[in-house]
């Protein structure tokens, strides 16, 4: 997984050119094109268009490129709230792909998109089932989330949420999904969510392996003796003198201003505490 993580690193490094920019602007007009045509031939568009192994063989090759234009919510009738819903689903996709090409470039996007629809491409033609670009939409907005897990949504219009907690319930849609297909025997149906997060871990392996070892490193850290005795001795002279720490300059304390921050001299021998005001400007004691 690592190595074909960096080696698709190095590809889009080195191929600059090969991304289509504004490549989400093509798919929400084909997006609105093809849900316009399904209004007016009652679903017929997204029939004629999606991906169907089948129907594939038997000539229709063009469907291995328009089932990236079919709308993922499907269309259902005419009435105001599926127009609404293909709507917010459709101008979000449409933002978040916006924003991860311009976070990782042209490059880098379109091939995180057309990777995610090749594998997609693979599993239909593997177990000859009908497959979509919904799961390689979610894991986008996994990729979005990973990025800006601390931006503010509003669900429905109205909820706001980070994107963060957006991001772990889109992983129990998927788990939900996975395990739901596998009880059913639809195997190519359950590998079609998998596939999606495996396009999602290629493009931040490392990522999530720093995050991984920052959170494993700080809980060895703070189980280490020496660790658990500092913060011990430090709860001690604080309940002893009612502060914690004090500046060795103008004996400011926390006690007195909690917002204030201490840090204590390397340069100083001893060990002398000093707040912001005066860690840059005092005598070091010698």
């Amino acid at each position: 997984m690592k190595a074909i993580s960096r080696w698709l690193d190095r590809f889009c490094y080195k191929h600059p050119r090969f991304g289509i920019p504004n490549l989400m602007k093509f798919i929400v007009i084909g997006n609105v094109l093809i849900y316009f045509l399904d209004m007016f031939s009652n679903g017929y568009a997204s029939w004629l268009f999606m991906f169907h192994p089948s129907a594939i063989l038997h000539g229709q090759v063009w469907r291995i490129i328009t089932f990236l234009f079919v709308p993922v919510s499907g269309y259902s009738s005419s009435d105001m709230f599926s127009i609404l819903w293909f709507a917010m689903t459709t101008l979000f996709y449409y933002y978040i792909g916006n924003a991860l090409e311009r976070q990782w470039g042209s490059t880098r996007f379109t091939v995180f998109y057309f990777l995610g629809a090749i594998l997609n491409l693979i599993i239909g033609f593997a177990f000859q089932t009908s497959v979509t670009m919904y799961y390689v939409n979610m894991s986008m907005f996994f990729s979005f989330a990973t990025l800006y897990p601390e931006m503010q949504v509003l669900l429905y219009g109205i909820l706001p949420l980070k994107v963060k907690w957006l991001a772990w319930l889109d992983a129990a849609l998927f788990l939900f999904d996975i395990i739901r297909y596998l009880m059913l025997g639809a195997w190519g149906y359950a590998l079609i969510p998998v596939v999606a997060i495996l396009n999602y871990f290629l493009f931040f392996w490392d990522d999530l392996m720093n995050i991984v070892h920052r959170k494993t490193g700080r809980m060895a850290y703070q189980a280490r003796p020496q660790t658990i005795n500092f913060k011990k001795a430090q709860k001690e002279v604080q309940q002893r003198k009612g502060y914690l720490h004090k500046c060795a300059v103008c004996g400011i304390t926390d006690a007195d201003d909690p917002n204030m921050e201490f840090r204590y001299c390397s340069k100083c021998n001893g060990y002398y505490c000093y707040c912001m005001k005066h860690i840059n400007d005092h005598v070091h004691v010698q």
